[in-house]
């Protein structure tokens, strides 16, 4: 006949059941961080990403969403793994967190790849945006993404105001007059791009490349670093899941 010895009984349990409570809430504290940053980044900043030539930036924002809502659901599976002891569920949990282990590294993996050649893709992607797509009759998600991205980081052209010299939208009759897009002015107000003196416009503050750059670069790096220091805390979580499985399948004898 079974005999399941009690917790009291073994302080190797107990040790165990109190570390991975203790590991399970820190990681559900970072299944919403995770969460968070995914969610953020998608809503704060998804103005910028029709700019971008490739998916791969919202991409690994929605891994990160996907992983920290299933973190989340994980966690409290595994508030009642631990505190029933149910073999069943500690596998399970040990299977979740595996699964969680690998998604999460794709995200940090896909923006670390990301971060590499994201100098050459925007040097290439941006200047054809606004040389070719700006202000063209169904590329108005695009135009409304460049006129963003010109007042939040008051910025002019790509690398400089003088890029919007070859745009289309500015040789054509629907610029009336405009050397720049009214995005580009310090106080927009309609046709304010005609004047294109530097009290006017964002002319001596650069072009809006480098700062996109660094400001994908940080992004990436943070969403990289969350979602692989996340990862590798459930490696604990994994190990701690095992020994404690281990321990009470010893216990039934």
């Amino acid at each position: 006949m079974a005999h399941y010895k009690t917790e009291q009984d073994d302080w190797l349990i107990v040790y165990l059941k109190y570390l991975l409570f203790v590991f399970n809430f820190f990681f559900w504290v970072g299944g919403a961080a995770v969460l968070a940053v995914g969610i953020w980044t998608l809503v704060e900043k998804s103005g910028y990403l029709s700019v971008l030539a490739s998916s791969t930036f919202a991409a690994s924002a929605y891994i990160l969403i996907f992983a920290g809502a299933l973190v989340m659901v994980t966690g409290f599976l595994g508030f009642g793994a631990i505190l029933r002891e149910q073999k069943g569920c500690l596998s399970t949990y040990f299977c979740l967190l595996l699964v969680i282990f690998l998604v999460e590294l794709v995200a940090g993996v896909l923006a670390h790849v990301y971060y590499q050649r994201l100098s050459d893709e925007l040097k290439q992607h941006l200047n054809q945006t606004l040389a070719e797509n700006y202000g063209q009759p169904g590329a108005t998600q695009i135009t409304a993404s460049v006129d963003r991205l010109q007042q939040d980081f008051k910025c002019c052209g790509s690398n400089s105001s003088a890029d919007w010299q070859h745009s289309t939208y500015i040789l054509s009759r629907e610029a009336e007059g405009r050397r720049v897009p009214d995005s580009c002015c310090k106080t927009v107000v309609t046709r304010c791009g005609q004047r294109a003196h530097p009290s006017n416009i964002y002319k001596v503050e650069g072009g809006c490349l480098t700062k996109l750059e660094q400001f994908l670069a940080d992004h990436l790096l943070l969403m990289g670093a969350v979602g692989i220091g996340v990862a590798c805390l459930q490696i604990c979580g994994m190990v701690l899941t095992c020994c404690l499985h281990r321990r009470l399948q010893r216990h039934f004898y």
